[in-house]
């Protein structure tokens, strides 16, 4: 069986957080040999710490992302630094800039992702970035902060591929979500076909974002990062085992992962 590694899901949302065990005994059933818990805000990053702690092969991110921004208490720079010397810790974020929703005003949203970008740097951490119709506030952003875009992943990317060029010369790494499988996504998936093949990750976003052919479930769940997996693999004319292979061993490369049994 192939393994997968789920980069980027929200195993504390209230939609997953009261069926952990299952969840993870599907993905583990699935094939994945480890996933990323990340973190939306201060409390959700605490979660996150819990829940790697408790289950073997979670790590966690710890950030606050842009709807949050305008929530963050003041010392929150300070917890996620705590946080990010945390055992299994991975990565700052996911935070960035959401011009979609605008659910916290853009100043905020760009002082908090700037701090964050900064905090990333300084401590040596890499960095998980949202991105949504801001794609050049957010890019100039990383780049004003001086943080080395080889530490940087855009999550969930749904850029063209004119935005994807600027990402890859910045040295990011692009990780795609269950949306490069809907039927309306064309355009994202030409891009996921020009992504070097040492910087491209997959991942669920779970609970949210199912992918095709599982769309019309509610709630997603990180077993599902198979179905995309199989849809990158064949715009990318690949096996899916070879393509499960590569991406595994890019996500266990970039964020420092080490997925064997932790012997609890």
């Amino acid at each position: 069986m192939p393994r997968f590694i789920d980069t980027h899901c929200h195993l504390c949302n209230g939609r997953l957080r009261g069926d952990l065990p299952g969840v993870l005994d599907r993905a583990k059933q699935a094939g994945l040999t480890a996933i990323i818990c990340a973190s939306a805000h201060i409390e959700e990053s605490r979660q996150s710490l819990q829940a790697a702690r408790e289950f073997d092969g979670v790590f966690f991110t710890a950030g606050v992302h842009p709807h949050d921004a305008r929530l963050v208490p003041g010392d929150y720079l300070d917890e996620l630094s705590r946080l990010a010397g945390e055992q299994y810790h991975v990565a700052v974020g996911e935070c960035g800039l959401d011009y979609h929703y605008d659910f916290s005003p853009r100043p905020d949203q760009q002082k908090v992702f700037a701090s964050q970008a900064d905090l990333a740097g300084r401590i040596g951490k890499k960095l998980v970035v949202h991105t949504r119709e801001a794609f050049a506030d957010t890019l100039a952003i990383l780049q004003s902060s001086g943080i080395d875009g080889g530490t940087v992943v855009f999550h969930s990317f749904t850029e063209d591929a004119s935005c994807l060029r600027k990402a890859l010369d910045f040295g990011a790494t692009i990780s795609f979500s269950g949306i490069a499988t809907f039927a309306n996504s064309r355009v994202l998936r030409e891009s996921a076909r020009l992504v070097p093949t040492d910087r491209i990750l997959i991942e669920t976003d779970a609970p949210f974002l199912s992918p095709e052919p599982v769309r019309k479930n509610k709630t997603n769940e990180p077993a599902n990062v198979v179905h995309v997996a199989a849809a990158l693999a064949a715009v990318r004319g690949v096996t899916l085992d070879a393509f499960a292979e590569v991406t595994s061993a890019n996500a266990e490369r970039f964020f420092g992962l080490d997925v064997a049994p932790r012997g609890r």
